[in-house]
């Protein structure tokens, strides 16, 4: 199966935000992937509380069917225009006076088969001291999430989550090959713990990441302060080498998940076999 992430440099208004989506994947689709990525919060990123809010959608029930709004349909008609599963990197979903961060995929028949709400969420103070609080708009997950795709079972997680190593533990225990994680890392601890984060949870679980980013300036609050998104989009394999990567700027980059090797490795160090504490 192969794998394509996308790396965007998305801003707080959700229709030139789709236009670069759109431009993106139609210039990944070069590739062949059976599974494409966008980044964290790709359809609004920065913008002020009422920015959030106008920008997010109601999503229709899983499973219904039902039409959703403008995100979630342009997400279904990728898909199945396509003929690929589209992970949709992550949207706000709109729940009462909060918001959900949330990831959203679909099959090539342009049919929902997973849903994920972050579970962690990013109430921190960046070295350069800047403050960010997820948590004042949006609400957390409860559930660890799968899906199959292209004869693997696929895990969701957000940005933040990857600090966060119990999460694929328990991904990897209900069958996890792949690990797809969306992410709009800071410019300040992306430059420092992005890759080895990622790398750490791949070696850790043998599994494949594949981590789409969010790249470049936004503006962020009423104040319109400007924040950076570190980029580096990287797909990494169960040994934790760094196979494909996008650097600064917007692009994409693809490779091809091998399951002999995911076999290969989780055979000769049975880590999860050893496991005593947990």
């Amino acid at each position: 199966m192969r794998v394509s992430v996308v790396q965007m440099n998305s801003g707080s208004v959700k229709a030139d935000n789709i236009a670069q989506a759109r431009s993106l994947i139609e210039a990944a689709l070069g590739d062949h992937p059976d599974l494409l990525s966008l980044p964290e919060m790709w359809t609004c990123l920065g913008g002020d509380r009422e920015t959030k809010f106008r920008e997010a959608e109601v999503l229709p029930p899983a499973g219904s069917g039902e039409r959703g709004g403008e995100a979630y349909e342009f997400l279904r008609e990728m898909a199945k225009g396509a003929r690929i599963t589209m992970h949709g990197g992550s949207l706000a979903e709109r729940a009462g006076d909060k918001l959900f961060n949330t990831t959203v995929v679909f099959n090539p028949e342009g049919v929902e088969i997973a849903r994920y709400r972050k579970i962690h969420l990013f109430d921190i103070v960046t070295p350069d001291g800047l403050g960010y609080r997820e948590s004042a708009t949006f609400n957390s997950g409860r559930e660890i999430v799968t899906y199959q795709a292209g004869g693997l079972t696929v895990g969701c997680a957000i940005c933040y989550d990857v600090r966060f190593a119990e999460l694929f533990l328990a991904l990897r225990r209900v069958g996890a090959e792949l690990i797809m994680l969306p992410a709009a890392f800071t410019l300040q601890t992306g430059k420092d713990h992005w890759e080895v984060l990622l790398r750490a949870r791949a070696i850790e679980m043998q599994c494949w990441f594949a981590a789409s980013a969010a790249w470049g300036r936004h503006l962020d609050g009423a104040s319109k302060e400007p924040r950076y998104t570190y980029g580096h989009s990287l797909i990494a394999d169960p040994w934790g080498h760094i196979v494909a990567n996008v650097s600064d700027g917007i692009g994409w980059t693809s490779t091809r998940i091998d399951s002999d090797l995911t076999a290969r490795v989780r055979r000769d160090m049975p880590v999860l076999d050893h496991r005593r504490l947990v």
